[in-house]
């Protein structure tokens, strides 16, 4: 009977965990923090856009700093500019949904692995982009950010993944930290706009509720 009891305590501990965890997620999401008015320094249009699951922060070229515009792979048709991180193996062996395994999810999630930034490059926007109108400050510090997110080399160069994309309009670059259940690829963008202080969750595994909010 003790052995049925521990088994049971087991199994009610794992499917609770992830339930909890979800449940915290949607709590914290729907808390909005950087609630500010509408003002009329807001002259810059920044974008968000997401696959359905993958959040990312897109900047116009005239508006990326020197520093973050130093080193990225580019040609004269590159207007925008999306950036988004997240687990490397996940982003190289899983460039599909269809493509996804139990290893590559776990690996992710709870292991100690390196990053990626995923730099798409666009033309024109796209009608599925949420803007978001920023300040100058606020652009500023998106501009830091996303800069000291990248790994530099021992000569300061950004480590580019050459011959390495989905497409022929995007490349992977070295990045800095590990990607968890706690630090996603959602959670990164979000941490960005809360230390530039653009309107965002309190804290987000998901996408939907930065969209959500910059929609309203």
């Amino acid at each position: 009977m003790k052995l049925v009891k521990r088994i049971t305590k087991l199994i009610i501990t794992i499917i609770l965990i992830p339930v909890l965890y979800i449940l915290a997620s949607l709590v914290l999401t729907l808390i909005p923090i950087n609630s500010d008015p509408d003002n009329s320094d807001k002259k810059k249009s920044i974008y968000l856009n997401s696959n359905g699951v993958h959040l990312n922060i897109i900047i116009p070229r005239d508006q990326i700093d020197t520093n973050l515009l130093a080193g990225l792979k580019y040609d004269g048709n590159d207007q925008y500019f999306s950036f988004g991180w997240g687990d490397k193996h996940f982003y190289l062996e899983t460039p599909t949904w269809g493509d996804l395994t139990v290893k590559n999810a776990f690996r992710a999630l709870f292991m100690k692995s390196p990053t990626l930034i995923h730099l798409t490059k666009y033309s024109k926007t796209r009608k599925d982009w949420v803007e978001i109108k920023v300040d100058q400050n606020q652009l500023d510090n998106i501009n830091r950010y996303i800069d000291n997110s990248f790994y530099y080399d021992s000569h300061n160069k950004k480590g580019l993944l050459k011959n390495i994309g989905y497409t022929n309009n995007d490349d992977f670059y070295e990045a800095l930290g590990s990607y968890s259940f706690y630090k996603t690829c959602n959670s990164w963008v979000n941490t960005g706009f809360k230390k530039s202080n653009v309107k965002a969750c309190l804290w987000t595994p998901f996408e939907f509720g930065l969209l959500y909010m910059h929609k309203k």
